[in-house]
């Protein structure tokens, strides 16, 4: 017998959400890679056999084992757009979108996004450390192993490298790990109302350099973790020929695009990304059936974001349907932030696209895991239950995985395997 670390076995449903092709489209974004009494063997960080769990159960000789009988054993889910890294908070905005004030309303009125930039300018790196704790301490009992955090909320260099500096601290000594995405192009900030190029200018020549000089001499470029590059394109943000400016100084850095397009208007910031390259095209609420054409004809993953439309009280939701059935590749995340998605949770998330945006319960799913990954640019590392991936695994306190969107408002996650490692996760801070 082998000996290992860890094995798992006996689950009700083994999911693996394994796809090595790539990221799952059409009727594949349903295929799940579903086995009954599964067992996952993990030595180290790393996932060493799956299989049936007699046969890994005389294979190997583990250092612990898991018994997930009555359970539901899937990959760790994946958050791959997030502002999670901020303080403060729009409690007050909260109410006045209650009473009927818009999102665009209230960042015209100097509220919104250029709000939570005062509270993060004023805060300390290790302020900013101690306010995103709880968060990532909620969202990984929520069973988010890895999210992308964003900056976008110092919107002056000082600042915006606060943020990055914050994120890697927390990767670091966090069990949730980290993706770090440089988003100085998210508002204009009230010192350069009315001079939106001044302030791209100094994104694209100040900012932007400055976030690169750190990240080539931080741990996350070291360990193969991409830094990316996105842009607000948006009424009241950055147009389409601004944003191509910005992911094009991006892209001559030789870092990987993102882009916000089709949040609440559809200018034609679809097709200016996927010609920039995009690796994903996030919210993507009012795109049209020549958009989703563009996004099925792409290598692009398209990010979408519910929480928003529910927050916001909305009743328009992105296409997923039209999108999945035209052969786009499509992902799901929180999009947690202080504003339009105080949302930690992906079981919720999943559980509206099935509810609004007509996903099934496996597509879901593998929007949550593997696509989550690709869109990351780590579908090799994470997202899945395969040989050689990295050992982020959940055992969720059901015996059939559907329950994941079909009961909401609660927790299914009963204990989270991160690098090998278990959790167990309960009121107290992890």
């Amino acid at each position: 017998m082998q000996a290992i670390d860890l094995l798992i076995h006996s689950a009700a449903q083994l999911v693996t959400c394994a796809s090595p092709a790539g990221p799952k489209r059409g009727a594949a974004l349903r295929e799940l890679g579903l086995r009954t009494d599964g067992a996952v063997a993990v030595h180290g960080t790393t996932i060493v056999a799956v299989g049936p769990s007699e046969e890994l159960r005389r294979a190997y000789a583990p250092v612990a084992e898991l018994d997930a009988r009555g359970k539901v054993v899937c990959p760790g889910f994946v958050d791959p757009h997030t502002h999670v890294v901020y303080a403060g908070h729009r409690l007050d905005e909260f109410e006045l979108r209650i009473g009927g004030a818009t999102y665009q309303a209230i960042m015209a009125a100097g509220g919104g996004i250029a709000s939570t930039a005062r509270a993060t300018r004023a805060a300390s790196v290790d302020q900013l450390v101690a306010a995103t704790r709880p968060r990532l301490d909620q969202m990984l009992r929520l069973g988010t192993t890895t999210a992308e955090a964003k900056t976008g909320y110092g919107l002056t260099t000082d600042a915006e490298l606060r943020q990055l500096e914050a994120t890697a601290l927390l990767d670091q000594s966090h069990p949730l790990d980290l993706v770090p995405t440089f988003l100085g192009a998210h508002a204009v900030p009230a010192e350069y109302a009315g001079r939106t190029e001044a302030y791209l200018a100094l994104v694209i020549n100040a900012m932007l350099p400055a976030a690169v000089a750190w990240y080539r001499q931080s741990h996350f470029a070291a360990a193969g973790v991409p830094l990316f590059v996105d842009v607000f394109c948006e009424q009241g943000a950055f147009d389409v020929a601004q944003s191509r400016r910005m992911l094009a100084a991006g892209a001559a850095l030789g870092l990987p695009l993102k882009a916000h397009v089709d949040e609440f208007n559809e200018l034609g910031g679809l097709a200016m990304a996927l010609a920039m390259g995009c690796v994903s095209v996030d919210h993507l609420d009012v795109t049209g059936p020549a958009g989703i054409a563009q996004l099925a004809a792409s290598p692009a993953i398209g990010v979408l974001i519910p929480a928003v439309t529910l927050n916001l009280g909305g009743s328009h939701y992105a296409a997923a349907r039209a999108m999945i059935d035209a052969g786009a590749a499509i992902a799901l995340t929180t999009d947690i932030n202080p504003g339009s998605a105080p949302c930690p949770s992906l079981p919720l998330v999943m559980a509206l696209a099935c509810r609004y945006q007509r996903l099934l319960p496996g597509e879901a799913l593998n929007a949550c895991t593997i696509n989550a990954a690709h869109a990351l640019g780590l579908g090799a590392r994470i997202g899945s239950i395969e040989v050689g991936k990295q050992a982020d695994l959940l055992l969720l306190d059901v015996d059939d995985y559907r329950y994941l969107a079909y009961e909401f408002g609660g927790n299914p996650v009963a204990q989270v395997i991160k690098k090998g490692v278990i959790y167990q996760l309960g009121s107290t801070r992890v």
